[in-house]
């Protein structure tokens, strides 16, 4: 019933689309043709899915016929937006249609309906396409969920416990019959016609093949070692390329001599169906031998490098004979696999015969932790912990405690598929992390070669950033190897590329990078404008300094907004949508970000109307120093003890700022000093008026004055004031005006008086007392004359306060 209303809709859909337009909004034969076709498909995958009885391979075959009709839907979805867009906007160009009973001029109607008629032809093909690919895309979420529950039961399935003993003989009965069986094969095959006929037309390039394996298996270490010498002379000594290298040729060359071994035996015929079943899968154990040595070999390696301070060399020994058990149990328990393939047994001969491996297995890898946690105790330090990688290893390290000891319990219950699952895939995905970490170490050597960095290149960037990349690489292998099936990784990867929603704008990796490099690029346009402004446009302008850097920041703010605005529009994100999240995410800024968008906002001020530039003399909450940057946030002040004070933008805004050198560097200097009382004020005058007009700081007009500011307690007070060219010289002026008043008094005779004070004690037999007479007298202290400093004080920004004096 649910077949027939799906049809009739569609048909509906097709004939709407039909009386909406003209002929041309009929699908084309062709197409109607293939959506037929899908049609059946969809109906007879919803029957399949309904009855649940078909078997895991029709099913992985019916979805990845489903698959193949979803990318094509997907494709047609996107056919001919462009032009729908274009339509669509000289509709709305003609303005909305008349209501009810109103009219519009002919020519307008006309071509309003054909706009419509042509803009409807284009729907049909994209509405169908949309429809179908949702469709498509249900039935294989259904088909996943069902292999999914499958493979779910089978894992958590109950069998035959291995430990009971009624089960043994069986299983061996099993066991000897099937070795039998293999070798009675094999003699029959071998004393038929057809065998020796094929050896006598086969003999010679079967010899030849024999020849060159034995020869591989036999020299192919000495030749590795012989290349490795060779690509030594290279150069990149110390790197540990060529040493990786000559450990890739140690396992290859034999490897291809089991290859070139197993075509051989394979070419003799002399194998029936069983034996060429098992024989092929030798040279893929052979792999996971060699690769499990080499794994060893290279852990050797890294641990010499190291200085064995984590294992020492016995350790790694022990441990590389662990590793190649772990092989061999790996090929055990394959060979299990297809032993039960090939002759069909029971579960419970199945459990018997995979019990052993599994705790073996599991035995080893207990061990194996046991060697990693007697060295790390063994350590000075005790607490050897790693970043990345390593972290994921030591991770693992700890995981398989628990592996090993679960792992044999429920095999040992019954539940033998859990079992298979848990332990050989940490074994496996034990070596993957294993393989790389040497991966990495040889990648970061290729770059140390390159750079000629050597072994510094493993404190680099670079390393981190490959050792990142490979983790986010290896994931895929490592759902693989805990069970997920390839189809789930696919589907994964067609979602991920169909992109995903978030807050109604649709984000894929194709728009995402996109959007990418589109600011990339804008971005980097908008740093090369500013670096020609910098440097050779703005310069050869009158623009004092402070306006060049406004000039040079506000063009980065523009640049960025607009390579930001234009990356959008360009990725195809609605602006709309972003807007609708903008709006959601400035009440958030409200309330939390409120400090950091006035400092935003004061530091566009403060670019615009320039109340402070780069390079002037600030007082701002009593910090004193010159303005070295601008940002958009904050603003570096530089003191006069070569501190930076970074100073939020929004203080310069709203608070009282002292900017000396504002438009122009001239400033005021007040020189005090006073002089004896007796002195003739006259003379005084005229000598600091002659100081102040002799400096060639001191402007001339307005010209420098001498007041005279009273009687002090202990002087004549006079003070300097004088206008300089120069503010920033204020310190040097300072001093070399008090330099010369020293030399002219001195010259003149006048006295700079100092402070003196008499002390008179009121009742001094008071502080007498009859212990006092039968003391010695005591020495007299002289007071020992301080020497003259021989450097000068340092300055601080108190140095630099010219007092509150009335102005001229």
């Amino acid at each position: 019933m649910l077949r027939q209303v799906r049809l009739f809709l569609a048909l509906v859909s097709l004939l709407f689309a039909v009386l909406s337009g003209p002929a041309t909004a009929q699908l084309s034969d062709r197409q109607s043709d293939y959506y037929q076709g899908w049609v059946k498909t969809a109906d007879r995958a919803e029957d399949v899915i309904e009855a649940n009885r078909a078997s895991n391979a029709s099913l992985e075959n019916l979805r990845s016929e489903i698959h193949t009709y979803r990318d094509v839907f997907n494709s047609a979805r996107g056919a001919n937006t462009e032009r729908i867009q274009t339509l669509e906007s000289q509709i709305k160009a003609l303005g909305p249609g008349p209501e009810g009973d109103a009219t519009e001029p002919e020519d307008i109607a006309t071509l309003r309906s054909h706009l419509e008629n042509q803009l409807n032809a284009l729907r049909v093909p994209h509405i169908i396409s949309d429809e179908a690919f949702s469709r498509a895309s249900g039935l294989i979420a259904e088909i996943d969920q069902i292999l999914r529950n499958r493979q779910k039961k089978e894992l958590l399935e109950r069998g035959p416990s291995p430990l009971n003993p009624s089960y043994w003989r069986p299983a061996w009965v099993d066991l000897t019959e099937a070795g039998r069986s293999l070798f009675n094969e094999a003699v029959q095959n071998y004393q038929t016609d057809v065998v020796h006929e094929q050896l006598r037309k086969q003999g010679l390039g079967i010899l030849l093949l024999v020849f060159v394996a034995i020869v591989l298996l036999g020299y192919g270490k000495r030749w590795s070692e012989a290349a490795g010498n060779y690509l030594r002379t290279i150069g990149g000594q110390g790197t540990g390329v060529w040493t990786f290298l000559t450990s890739l040729f140690r396992i290859i060359l034999p490897w291809l001599g089991v290859l070139l071994l197993v075509k051989a035996v394979v070419l003799t015929g002399i194998l029936g169906l069983r034996g060429t079943l098992l024989i092929e899968n030798v040279p893929f154990w052979a792999a996971i031998v060699l690769y499990y040595d080499w794994i060893g070999r290279q852990v050797y390696v890294m641990q010499q490098a190291q200085g064995f301070r984590k294992l020492s060399p016995k350790r790694i020994t022990e441990l590389r004979i662990y590793l190649d058990l772990l092989a061999v149990f790996l090929i055990l328990h394959d060979l299990g696999n297809l032993f039960e393939q090939i002759e069909n047994t029971s579960d419970a001969t199945r459990a018997v015969v995979g019990f052993p491996v599994i705790l073996a297995t599991a035995l080893v890898l207990l061990r194996a932790r046991q060697i990693r946690l007697a060295e790390v105790q063994a350590e000075p330090d005790g607490n050897a912990r790693g970043t990345g990688v390593i972290q994921l290893v030591e991770f693992l390290r700890r995981a398989l405690f628990l592996l090993g000891v679960v792992s044999p319990v429920l095999a040992a219950i019954g539940y033998n598929n859990a079992a298979e699952a848990i332990v050989f895939p940490a074994v496996k995905s034990l070596i993957l992390i294993a393989a790389l970490i040497i991966l990495q170490r040889f990648l970061t050597s290729v770059y140390g070669l390159i750079t000629r960095k050597g072994e510094a290149a493993r404190d680099t960037l670079f390393s981190v950033l490959i050792g990142f990349a490979m983790a986010i690489l290896a994931l895929p292998v490592l759902a693989l190897i805990w069970g997920a099936r390839e189809t789930d990784l696919l589907e994964a990867w067609s979602r991920l590329l169909l992109g995903f929603d978030i807050g109604g704008v649709t984000v894929s990796p194709s728009n995402f990078f996109t959007f990418l490099v589109v600011f990339l690029i804008g971005y980097g346009l908008t740093r090369a404008l500013q670096g020609g402004l910098r440097t050779s446009l703005l310069p050869k302008t009158s623009i004092d300094p402070g306006g060049q850097n406004a000039i040079v920041s506000g063009t980065g703010y523009v640049g960025i907004f607009l390579a930001a605005l234009v990356a959008i529009m360009v990725a195809g994100f609605d602006l709309s949508s972003l807007a609708i999240v903008a709006g959601a995410l400035s009440v958030g800024i409200g309330f939390g970000l409120q400090t950091i968008v006035s400092n935003f906002v004061s530091g566009i001020i403060l670019l615009v109307e320039r109340p402070i530039s780069k390079g002037d003399w600030i007082d701002v909450n009593g910090m004193m120093g010159y303005v070295r940057d601008i940002s958009v946030r904050s603003t570096r002040i530089e003191t006069f003890d070569r501190t930076d004070v970074i100073v939020p933008n929004s203080d310069l805004i709203s608070g009282v700022v002292t900017n000396y050198t504002r438009g122009n560097t001239i400033g005021r200097v007040i020189v005090p000093v006073g002089v004896a009382y007796g002195t003739d004020t006259r003379v005084v005058e005229t000598i600091l008026g002659e100081i102040a007009n002799a400096h060639p700081m001191v402007l001339a007009n307005p010209a420098p004055n001498v007041v005279f500011q009273g009687f002090g307690a202990d002087s004549l007070d006079f003070e300097i004031r004088a206008i300089l060219r120069d503010v920033n010289w204020v310190l040097s002026v300072k001093s070399d005006m008090n330099h010369e008043i020293n030399r002219r008094f001195v010259e003149e005779g006048i006295e700079i008086p100092f402070a003196q004070r008499d002390v008179w004690l009121r009742n001094p037999e008071a502080l007498q007392s009859s212990d006092n007479a039968q003391m010695p007298p005591s020495e007299p202290v002289s007071e020992a004359k301080a020497p003259p400093a021989s450097s000068p004080a340092e300055l601080t920004e108190a140095d630099l306060s010219d007092g509150d004096g009335d102005e001229p």
